[in-house]
C-alpha cells in the first residue's frame, strides 16, 4: 500500500489532494504548516522520518505575490530552502517527490504556450523564489517531479474567483485586465492529475500541468459571472498599467502540455467547462 505524504495541507490544493487520496487503498498523512514547517531542515528530517513516505506531494507555498517584494529572504525560505529539504531527503531515501511551481518563473512575454524546456526569467521575487525552488528540487537527483502550473482557485483559501465572485454576487462592478492571458485551474482538477503523477512509472523532471485553454482574466470575470447568473456587464475592462501592484504580473502564463500528455498522463479539461463545474459544486465556497 502507498504511503503519501502532503504537506501545505491547510491550503486550496493541500485540502483537495487529501479529499482525492480519501478512499484509496493508500496510508495519507496531511501536515500543513503548523503540523511541518518545511523551512526547518531538522523538522523536516525528523518528521519523514518517522512516516517513510513513498510519495511527497509538496504543496507548500509562500504566495502571497505583493509580499513577496517586501520579503524576498521569508519567501525563499518557503519557496527555495523548504523543498530543497525535501527532496533531499526523498532522493536519500528512495521517495517520489512531486513539487508544485508556477508559471510565474517565466518572463511572460511569449505569444505561444511555454514548453517544460523554455527560458526561464522571472520578473518578480516570487517568480525567482519558485525558480530556486525548482532548482534545489532537480539538483536532488532524486525520483523528483516539478510541476508548475497557474491561476489556482478553490474551495479554500484566497483566490481571484472567490475575491471577484464575492463582489459580483453582491452587486458590485468590477474592474479585470484584459492584458494578462492564462489558464485558470481548479484545484480539484490539478489534485488529482498530481496523483496520478504519483503513481505513474515516468522520468523526472519538469512538467507542466494546467488547465486546457486560455482566457485573459476579463475573460475569466465575464465566465463566472455566467456561471453565477448575474449580469456580465459587472465586469468592466481595463490594463495592468492602470491596476498597478507592487509585483509585475506575466503578461502571457499559458503553458503547453505536450510533456505531461506525451508520458500519457491524463488531460486536464478545458477551463470554462470546469469553472462552471466547480461553481456548480462550491458556489457557497466559492463566492462567500
Amino acid at each position: 500500500m502507498t504511503r503519501w505524504l502532503v504537506t501545505g495541507a491547510g491550503g486550496a490544493l493541500g485540502q483537495d489532494l487529501l479529499a482525492a487520496l480519501t478512499g484509496m487503498p493508500a496510508e495519507v498523512v496531511g501536515l500543513d504548516r503548523r503540523s511541518l514547517d518545511i523551512t526547518d531542515a531538522t523538522a523536516v528530517e525528523k518528521t519523514l522520518d518517522e512516516t517513510h513516505p513513498d510519495v511527497v506531494l509538496n504543496a507548500a507555498a509562500y504566495t502571497r505575490v505583493d509580499d513577496a517584494e517586501r520579503h524576498e529572504d521569508e519567501a525563499a525560505r518557503v519557496n527555495a530552502d523548504g523543498p530543497g529539504h525535501l527532496a533531499r531527503w526523498c532522493a536519500a531515501n528512495g521517495s517520489r517527490l512531486i513539487h508544485v511551481s508556477t508559471d510565474y518563473v517565466f518572463p511572460g512575454d511569449a505569444r505561444t504556450p511555454y514548453e517544460t524546456d523554455a527560458a526561464t526569467g522571472p520578473s518578480g521575487a516570487y517568480g525567482r523564489t519558485k525558480l530556486a525552488g525548482e532548482r534545489a528540487v532537480l539538483e536532488a537527483n532524486g525520483d523528483c517531479h516539478v510541476v508548475r502550473t497557474g491561476w489556482l482557485y478553490g474551495a479554500g483559501g484566497p483566490s481571484f474567483i472567490r475575491a471577484v465572485g464575492r463582489r459580483l454576487t453582491a452587486g458590485e462592478a468590477v474592474d479585470v485586465v484584459t492584458d494578462q492571458r492564462g489558464a485558470p485551474t481548479w484545484t480539484r482538477d490539478l489534485a488529482l492529475r498530481l496523483i496520478a503523477l504519483g503513481g505513474t512509472p515516468v522520468p523526472p523532471g519538469v512538467w507542466h500541468c494546467s488547465a486546457a485553454g486560455e482566457a485573459t482574466w476579463f475573460d475569466v470575470a465575464v465566465a463566472l459571472a455566467e456561471a453565477l447568473g448575474v449580469p456580465a456587464t459587472r465586469v468592466r475592462p481595463t490594463t495592468s498599467a492602470a491596476m498597478k501592484r507592487p509585483a509585475p504580473r506575466p503578461a502571457y502564463s499559458v503553458l503547453s502540455a505536450r510533456r505531461w500528455l506525451d508520458a500519457g498522463l491524463p488531460a486536464m479539461p478545458q477551463w470554462q467547462p470546469a469553472l462552471v463545474e466547480a461553481i456548480g459544486e462550491q458556489r457557497e465556497a466559492l463566492t462567500g
